[in-house]
């Protein structure tokens, strides 16, 4: 039996922060995939070349690591003061499945530009020159994001001088807000505390920080387990029981914030919660050669995605750092120095990131009211990509 020639479908292959991934129009997939479900999930997991037991992705778009295994859906909102809707799928490397869990902060930038080179932002709204505050609607944690695109004779504007750690090349700058990313009502800490104690059998006990802004994430003290808050990738990703631990330590604490029942679920999900750990401010050499002295940072963050450790760090999860500096008492807040902090910049295995966040207190409840950062974006490729015609 002949089997069935490959289908094309537009797609546009994009940067954005340190991550890429490849974007769609939600009305360009095939109607099979134009709603969630199996058929949507086979058709990216065969577009990113997953699974792959090789963790090489040759067969696909992916580039095999958590920053390069991404898709993202886009379609024009129907919501009032939104301009796009932004669906974000994590590729799973090596198991068949896609987690539409949480967003990504730094794909996030990228969303703009695009929602403006494709029509899906009412051109009376688009400047000749200037700036357009694209309004996007975050679907996968019902959030609100704006990226603020630079044009130029009414185009996007990806070229610049902007320089951001874990990204070669400059290009243009592109301020990013996530506005209230937790809404009234809604826990910023999971359990009630700035602080908890997470006991991980057979590995210890631990003081934790668990915050549910940006994206669910958990921090621990880098010498709690035994780093300095310094290291680079190879330190931890060439070590296998580190990284078991981790995971163990991710797993048990996704119980405790409610996000799976139990320990055994969150191999399933993946994404989420994302585990960091932070220490004080200690000068080092940066993945690309760059000295990082103490004196240019608040501290040290150190975060793992997809069970590995970040090249350089997360943008949700830069959400997350800023929302719990900024209030005093949570374990970044004291690695930082102590107190709320507006602003502040943490050093990563790339370089630096400088965040801000504004946070309030209101009878005894904390809130987030806006965290801002700046990133880049720009369009690698544009065109077809291509899936055999039985993937769905």
């Amino acid at each position: 039996m002949p089997h069935p020639p490959q289908i094309k479908i537009p797609a546009t292959y994009m940067r954005g922060g340190t991550s890429k991934g490849v974007f769609f129009k939600l009305t360009d997939l095939p109607d099979a995939a134009q709603v969630p479900g199996n058929a949507r999930d086979r058709l990216l997991l065969r577009v990113i070349g997953s699974p792959d037991p090789y963790g090489k992705h040759t067969d696909g778009m992916g580039g095999a690591t958590s920053s390069t295994s991404k898709t993202v859906i886009l379609s024009k909102s129907d919501r009032p003061d939104h301009d796009v809707d932004y669906l974000f799928g994590q590729v799973s490397i090596d198991e068949p499945f896609v987690d539409w869990s949480g967003n990504c902060g730094n794909l996030s930038a990228a969303v703009g530009a695009f929602a403006v080179t494709n029509g899906l932002v009412d051109p009376a709204r688009i400047p000749e020159n200037g700036v357009c505050a694209v309004r996007v609607w975050q679907q996968n944690i019902a959030k609100t994001i704006v990226n603020h695109v630079p044009i130029t004779n009414g185009q996007v504007q990806e070229t610049g001088d902007f320089e951001l750690d874990g990204v070669t090349f400059a290009a243009a700058e592109v301020p990013v807000e996530f506005v209230s990313p937790i809404d009234p009502g809604e826990a910023v800490f999971p359990t009630g505390n700035l602080i908890d104690t997470l006991e991980v059998p057979d590995i210890g006990t631990f003081e934790v920080t668990m915050i549910n802004a940006g994206i669910p994430t958990v921090f621990l003290r880098a010498e709690d387990l035994g780093y300095d808050g310094t290291e680079l990738q190879p330190a931890i990703n060439d070590d296998p029981a580190a990284l078991a631990r981790f995971e163990t330590i991710r797993a048990h604490a996704a119980v405790r914030m409610g996000l799976i029942e139990v320990v055994s679920a969150a191999a399933a999900r993946q994404h989420t919660p994302k585990v960091a750990i932070c220490a004080g401010p200690k000068g080092y050499t940066a993945a690309s050669g760059k000295a990082i002295e103490a004196t240019d940072i608040d501290l040290n963050v150190r975060a793992l995605s997809m069970g590995k450790l970040h090249h350089a760090m997360m943008g949700t999860a830069a959400v997350a750092i800023a929302s719990a500096a900024a209030i005093p008492g949570t374990l970044v807040s004291r690695a930082a120095g102590g107190g709320g902090r507006e602003t502040l910049t943490f050093g990563h295995p790339s370089g630096t990131l400088k965040v801000g966040a504004t946070a309030s207190e209101q009878s005894g409840t904390w809130r987030i009211d806006k965290v801002a950062m700046s990133r880049s974006a720009r369009v690698l490729m544009e065109g077809w990509v291509r899936v055999p015609g039985d993937t769905l």
